[in-house]
């Protein structure tokens, strides 16, 4: 059953309602938005990979744990990272090679430890199912995590040894 303003009322069988009513025949429903209801597309293009680059660094720039780290390392240079992201991106998801270079050695000397690393996946998780769905989404999430332990497990090395991330 939908409303006038495009919310939609679906029965919910509980035991709550059963609590409630007893055994009677009146349902209790669940509110639901129908936009909540939508198939959203897979990550398709270069706009898909922009919207979600920008929307994580949106979120990024603001979080209470990651967002100094960034923004000390940035600084003024939003657009040339965000730029340089979706080029990663397009590399990783649409095989489409403009991203060269070693994405390791900007985050070597990083002050980040594990839990800056869970932050990071949990907000970009969030954002790719915010937008997304599909083979290309589920990679971009697989990729992102393997990127994040990898790094992690790097970053850890080179601050319990002598040696020194090759540049």
């Amino acid at each position: 059953m939908t409303d006038q303003n495009g919310f939609l009322f679906t029965p919910v069988d509980s035991d709550f309602s059963r609590i409630l009513f007893g055994w009677s025949v009146f349902p209790i429903y669940k509110l639901l938005n129908t936009s909540e209801l939508q198939m959203k597309n897979d990550i398709l293009n270069i706009d898909d990979i922009k919207v979600l680059v920008d929307r994580f660094y949106g979120k990024v720039r603001e979080d209470e744990l990651l967002a100094d780290i960034f923004n000390t390392k940035i600084e003024d240079r939003w657009s040339e990272h965000l730029e340089k992201m979706v080029r990663f991106w397009q590399t990783v998801l649409l095989d489409e090679h403009t991203y060269f270079g070693s994405p390791f050695i900007p985050h070597a000397k990083l002050p980040i430890d594990i839990e800056h690393f869970n932050r990071w996946i949990e907000l970009f998780y969030a954002t790719v199912d915010e937008l997304y769905e599909g083979e290309k989404a589920e990679r971009a999430k697989w990729q992102g995590q393997r990127m994040a332990e990898m790094f992690h497990h790097k970053i850890e090395y080179y601050k319990n040894s002598t040696a020194t991330p090759l540049i």
